[in-house]
């Protein structure tokens, strides 16, 4: 019970069509667990239900809300609401973003549209999600921001907008992060390498052409630890760690969850 009497945001917490679990819906599970009471937010209202409705733990404190991260007035009404009914936020966890689901293209191929819209959900959102969540964590005196980068950020990566939106996001981390330590509210950023999840298998599946299963095996075979991909069970524990008092010292940093893939990159 890492988050006994703790709230939380997850914005992201449904997932799109395909197997397994998502890095959101796997977070909200994990925090539940964890004795945290959990707003899972989605733009589909009916897949963050689906998530709340897989929560077993008894007693759990979770709901489902609806806010589209491309419109500040929906994550600000979120907030609001977890506010609300809640009367504080501990946790806010930002698990939104796309690529090739989202028109991203190489640096020569890229458009404004795909590109606005990429940006606009990879970043922007989080931008305004923190915006109006920072000022009721510094009233709090603690919190803890969370965002999903990934080892795109860092490696060699095709399509230019995700890359640059990923490690765009490590950087915002690090303002937030030195910005609001005085106020005891603490920033930081997971970076998933490849992942069984899917957004990452499924939607490329789709995109090529190739069976999920000849897609997994491309990923797997990329992955030094062991050859295998890790789930979304891995980030989430790492969204668990880092949300718990076990790392109230820790802010700033970008935790690389990614079986040794940035370590291909020297």
């Amino acid at each position: 019970m890492r988050l006994k009497g703790k709230t939380a945001i997850v914005i992201g917490a449904g997932q799109g069509p395909g197997t397994g679990m998502g890095n959101g819906r796997a977070t909200v599970l994990r925090f539940a667990e964890e004795g945290a009471k959990v707003m899972a937010v989605d733009r589909d209202l009916a897949s963050a239900k689906e998530t709340v409705a897989m929560v077993k733990t008894p007693d759990a404190d979770c709901f489902a809300f609806e806010a589209d991260v491309t419109k500040e007035a929906t994550l600000a009404a979120a907030i609001a609401e977890a506010k609300r009914r809640f009367g504080r936020i501990d946790i806010l966890h930002y698990n939104v973003g796309v690529s090739i689901a989202g028109g991203d293209a190489s640096p020569t191929e890229i458009t404004e549209e795909a590109f606005d819209r990429v940006v606009s959900i990879n970043l922007r959102g989080a931008v305004m999600a923190c915006k109006h969540v920072i000022p009721i964590m510094r009233e709090q005196r603690s919190g803890c921001i969370l965002m999903i980068s990934s080892l795109a950020a860092v490696e060699k990566y095709p399509l230019v907008t995700y890359k640059a939106t990923k490690a765009a996001m490590i950087a915002y981390t690090e303002q937030v992060a030195i910005q609001n330590a005085e106020y005891g509210v603490r920033a930081n950023v997971i970076l998933p390498g490849l992942m069984d999840t899917p957004m990452a298998v499924d939607t490329r599946a789709r995109a090529t052409g190739k069976s999920r299963a000849e897609v997994a095996a491309m990923r797997d075979a990329r992955v030094p630890l062991r050859h295998k991909m890790g789930t979304a069970w891995d980030v989430a524990n790492a969204a668990l760690f880092l949300a718990s008092d076990e790392a109230g010292f820790i802010t700033g940093v970008s935790l690389l969850v990614d079986g040794g893939g940035a370590l291909n990159t020297g």
